[in-house]
């Protein structure tokens, strides 16, 4: 098997073995920039494995206790979720093994297939969300109140900013 070279995007007619976006001198405004992204990266990775992530098994588990009757269609989970089918069955078919979850045919309609929480699948969901309660609590813990409310001021400002650069 061939392996090509790293490919870095360059400037025409500059060295293609420094990427564009590495210039040889950094503005100090650039190397704080570069600091903050390097700490949300962090931070993003981390709550993602520690914090119980976006998808996957916790969350489904989560999401189905939220419900009164602890069953969601496996339609809802994948727009909820925004997994694509195969994916969520490959999930669901891991918490069907575990005995977490039931899936049966909507009677009403047999295309659509329910998924329902069993009574192990009710107790993992409680343990998970005690755990989730925990790691908010803590997470922020060597903050203030106050650092908490200028945090949680200053996330909103650059998720609109970071918005707008979408558009």
């Amino acid at each position: 098997m061939r392996v090509e070279p790293l490919a870095y995007p360059h400037e025409p007619g500059g060295d293609p073995s420094r990427p564009a976006d590495e210039p040889e001198t950094q503005s100090d405004k650039d190397r704080l920039a570069k600091r903050i992204l390097n700490g949300l990266g962090f931070c993003g990775h981390y709550m993602h494995f520690h914090g119980g992530g976006i998808s996957g098994k916790a969350p489904i588990v989560c999401l189905l206790a939220k419900q009164p009757t602890g069953e969601l269609s496996q339609q809802e989970l994948g727009m909820h979720f925004d997994l694509k089918p195969g994916s969520l069955s490959e999930i669901l078919s891991k918490l069907e093994l575990g005995g977490l979850i039931e899936r049966s045919r909507n009677p009403k309609d047999r295309r659509q297939l329910t998924i329902r929480l069993t009574d192990a699948g009710w107790e993992k969901a409680r343990v998970e969300q005690a755990a989730r309660i925990r790691f908010r609590e803590q997470a922020f813990s060597a903050l203030t109140h106050d650092e908490r409310e200028q945090l949680a001021e200053m996330l909103e400002k650059i998720r609109a900013t970071w918005e707008e650069l979408d558009d």
